[in-house]
This record gives C-alpha cells, sequence and structure tokens, in this order.
C-alpha cells in the first residue's frame, strides 16, 4: 500500500510527515507537486532524497487532478494492496494515517474516511464550513457522511479505474466521489480521527467562494434549475389566476407548462442527461402530478389564513422544494 500527497507550495511540514510516516507505517509514499515553482523545489528534492517518489505538474490544476495522476500512476506500476490519500499541510496525524491505511486493507470495496469530530479549538469558518457542507450533502446524496472536507482517504485498489473516471479538477472532485459511491456500489467507512489545524490554517488553498461554489455545484444547478421553473410558474399562476378566476385552473395550467421546462433543465444539466426519457418522463411526471395536489392542498390551507397569493405561493414552494429533490434524485433519475 502507498500513501499518496498532492501538495502545492508545501512547507517544511511536508519533510516532517514524510520522516513520521517513514518511521511509523513503513509504507512508500507518492507525492504530486502541482505547479508549486521553483521556490518550492528545494522541498521537493529533499522529499526525493528521502526517499519518495515525485510527479510534477508543470503548473497548477488541482488537487483533483493531482489525484488523479497518482491514481493513474498507481493503476500503471500495478498497485494491488491500495492508496491512502493525505494533506501536506501537518494536519493528519501519522497515527491516524496508518489506522486508515490498515482499515482500508480490510475493505476491498469501500472507501475509508478518517473523519475529523471537530472539537477543540477548531477555526470558525472550517466549523461552519463543515456543517454547512454535510447538510447539502446529505441532501444531494440521500445518506450522511460525518466530515465530507476530510483528506484522509483510503481506497482499495479495485477502485483506482473508477477514481480516475469522477470528474473534478479541484476540490470539487473529493466531493463528487463521495456523490457517487453509494450509487457506483461502494460503501462507506469512517473512523475518528484527531483534528488539527495550524493557526490561521496558513497552508490551506481553499478559495472559500470559488471553491465553495464547485463543491456546491450539484446543488447549486438544482437550485438554479429549480428557481427558473418557479418563477415561470409563479408568473403564469398569475396570469392564468387573473384570467379565468379559478384557483385550480391556474395552478393546473402553470404547473404543467413549468413542469415541462423543470424536466428538460434536470435531465440535461441537473443530473447526469444519460437517462433515457421513456424511463424517466413518466416517474417525474407523476411526481409532477402529486406536487400539483400537494401545491393545491398548501395553497389553499395558507391562504385561509388571511394571506396574500403571493405570499402563500413563495411558502408553498419553499416546503416543496427538498421533497422534490430528494425523489428525483432517488426515483426519477436514479441510477
Amino acid at each position: 500500500m502507498r500513501i499518496l500527497i498532492p501538495a502545492y507550495e508545501p512547507g517544511e511540514k511536508l519533510i516532517q510527515l514524510i520522516k513520521d510516516i517513514q518511521k511509523n507505517c513503513r509504507m512508500e509514499i507518492l507525492i504530486i507537486d502541482d505547479g508549486s515553482g521553483k521556490v518550492y523545489s528545494s522541498i521537493f528534492k529533499q522529499a526525493e532524497i528521502l526517499g519518495a517518489t515525485v510527479l510534477y505538474h508543470p503548473k497548477n490544476l488541482g488537487k483533483g487532478k493531482a489525484l488523479k495522476t497518482g491514481f493513474q500512476y498507481l493503476m500503471n506500476i500495478g498497485e494491488t494492496e491500495g492508496v491512502v490519500c493525505a494533506d501536506c499541510d501537518g494536519q493528519h496525524a501519522v497515527e491516524d494515517i496508518c489506522k486508515v491505511a490498515k482499515e482500508t486493507q480490510l475493505n476491498d470495496n469501500a472507501a475509508v474516511l478518517g473523519v475529523r469530530q471537530f472539537t477543540g479549538k477548531v477555526p470558525l469558518r472550517s466549523r461552519l464550513g463543515n456543517s454547512v457542507t454535510r447538510a447539502v450533502f446529505s441532501l444531494c446524496a440521500g445518506y450522511q457522511i460525518y466530515d465530507t472536507q476530510t483528506g484522509l482517504r483510503g481506497y482499495p485498489a479495485a477502485m483506482l479505474p473508477w477514481l480516475c473516471q469522477i470528474e473534478g479538477s479541484r476540490f470539487e472532485y473529493e466531493i463528487n466521489i463521495l456523490l457517487k459511491l453509494k450509487p457506483s456500489g461502494y460503501s462507506v467507512r469512517e473512523i475518528f480521527i484527531e483534528t488539527i489545524y495550524e493557526k490561521g490554517n496558513k497552508s490551506s488553498h481553499f478559495r472559500p467562494l470559488v471553491d465553495s461554489y464547485r463543491v456546491y455545484l450539484p446543488f447549486v444547478k438544482y437550485t438554479a434549475s429549480s428557481l427558473l421553473a418557479a418563477l415561470l410558474d409563479f408568473g403564469l399562476l398569475l396570469l392564468f389566476k387573473s384570467l379565468f378566476g379559478q384557483l385550480w385552473l391556474a395552478v393546473l395550467l402553470s404547473r404543467g407548462m413549468s413542469s415541462v421546462f423543470n424536466y428538460s433543465c434536470n435531465k440535461n444539466f441537473v443530473f447526469d442527461g444519460k437517462h433515457k426519457s421513456s424511463e424517466s418522463a413518466p416517474k417525474y411526471f407523476i411526481l409532477v402530478f402529486v406536487n400539483m395536489i400537494l401545491n393545491y392542498i398548501l395553497l389553499s390551507t395558507i391562504l385561509f389564513s388571511g394571506v396574500s397569493l403571493a405570499f402563500a405561493k413563495i411558502v408553498t414552494e419553499m416546503i416543496l422544494f427538498s421533497f422534490s429533490y430528494v425523489m428525483q434524485k432517488k426515483v426519477v433519475f436514479a441510477h
């Protein structure tokens, strides 16, 4: 088994990590220099002198691409025992790296995650970021993972070809792996590890806005599609209500027209676009029918309290939003 360390502009902690791994884990080390530049060349030369294998990217391509480079290399050399991925910034205790390695050897069809408990002095953005990502991930994937952002992960050798096929080149790549694990027939093992943060988290290259967008992209696309459909539905509801005066008819026409738009967006842009319309369309429009009934019941109930139609419509859509996503993920567009 080998340890794979993607590294971009690493400090001396990488050298200490290599020494600690060699002393305690006795595993071969593979490092990917993700375009760090000449300033950091001495660090990687020291790593090579210590016995680590170093592969170089001519420019920064992102953590996801660095991991894929490592996975492809391991496939090429015929790795049979699996790989443990660890960060280069000293945020993983060597004892935990060894723990993940041992657990990986015992699970030939599961990804092993070293999950942090986020106790003690944890930076607010890390604690908050993990909580938000965990909630969004649970909604998107349909199952929970305690630490979706952990960089300490073990993969059996049989998963290497699959890992190379997962989309993403930066931080979103690791979230995409988690999203596709169970649909692809793999399982997840979580083991608790020590939570370590350097003061100010200076070595992190995570860009809060850009990389958070990439991480949350699957949910962002669904939200955008739903928002556009909701705006269309909202406008048509007001139009048909003013034209015909009947709430039930306005709901029927507006939801029918907006649902055709929403189905097309979700099939082609939100989910993978590979589902046959003959299979997904009937299930989708059954869901639309169920949503339509629920929409009418909720609208009528909320309107009974004396609020405006516009306010009642907004509240109704918020209630049905998560229900619709889960049903589409698990039933309509399920693999």
